[in-house]
């Protein structure tokens, strides 16, 4: 038997941030569902919730660029170019300005496109073609 044996999946992302209420506003506007807000010690925790993916987001004094933070988390979409377009309708801060793709990832490809999140993560929405 292996550690993989007991393993079943991503329990969840965490995102430090010095903005709780931003940053759950922010992932509300995409669909996610604040579960809560609990004390930490001297701060705060939510855990925010899409489907199968759970964010858990804390407050910390100076969270960017701190050794840790993630670089980014991709969401799957079945139709990326509708995500797109929601995405703009959204105002949201786009990475690359437009659809991307990688021919060479998984056996089809992937289409995808990159948003800052409030506290500089980068989020991914991503299809797998």
């Amino acid at each position: 038997m292996s550690i993989r044996d007991h393993l079943t999946g991503i329990g969840h992302v965490g995102i430090p941030t010095n903005d709780l209420e931003g940053t759950i506003a922010y992932y509300e506007k995409l669909g996610f569902e604040c579960e809560g807000i609990y004390p930490n010690g001297d701060d705060r925790c939510t855990f925010l919730h899409l489907n199968n993916l759970v964010l858990e987001v804390w407050t910390m004094a100076e969270p960017a660029g701190v050794t840790g933070a993630i670089n980014h988390f991709a969401i799957d979409v079945t139709d990326i170019d509708q995500a797109f377009a929601e995405a703009e309708k959204l105002g949201l801060n786009f990475v690359e300005g437009s659809v991307q793709h990688i021919d060479t990832f998984h056996e089809n490809g992937i289409r995808y496109f990159n948003v800052l999140g409030p506290n500089h993560e980068t989020i991914e929405f991503c299809q797998v073609l």
